[in-house]
């Protein structure tokens, strides 16, 4: 989540504030599908390859076009909400669950906007492509978990 901010705040705006936005809206509608029931395969596959994907955006200063931006966070968003909506625990007001994680991942984007905020200096460019290479290093991680579980 925090690499959806950071990679918003390299590309600039309109980025910096449309991938934070674009994010959770999809990423409600992957919520609807999982608390539906209705089965993506591997969703904890396309989560760990999102942190992949995002990490090395960041951490490789990517400047893709604003579509192609949007369309890879809005694709990653999907398995993410689905996640989230398959976990809901037996009882629980659906929307009230829903609400605080696009709220906590809405706060995640503002947190990687602020860390990104730093590549106005040459160091802060630096710390901020170290960071994302980090994410994407701990996607390879979580990939492997996924693979082999």
């Amino acid at each position: 989540m925090v690499a959806v901010g950071l990679w918003g705040a390299v590309l600039g705006p309109p980025a910096i504030w449309l991938l934070p936005v674009a994010f959770p809206l999809i990423m409600a509608l992957g919520g609807v599908l999982g608390i539906a029931a209705v089965p993506i395969p591997r969703v904890e596959v396309g989560i760990a390859i999102s942190a992949i994907v995002l990490g090395l955006m960041v951490a490789l200063a990517v400047r893709a076009p604003l579509v192609v931006a949007v369309a890879v966070v809005s694709a990653f968003a999907v398995f993410h909400g689905h996640a989230h909506g398959a976990e809901l625990p037996p009882g629980a007001d659906a929307i009230a669950f829903s609400a605080g994680f696009v709220i906590a991942t809405g706060l995640l984007h503002v947190c990687g906007i602020g860390l990104g905020l730093a590549t106005r200096w040459p160091a802060g460019w630096l710390a901020v492509r170290l960071v994302g290479a980090a994410i994407a290093g701990a996607g390879v991680i979580f990939l492997r978990a996924a693979l082999w579980s």
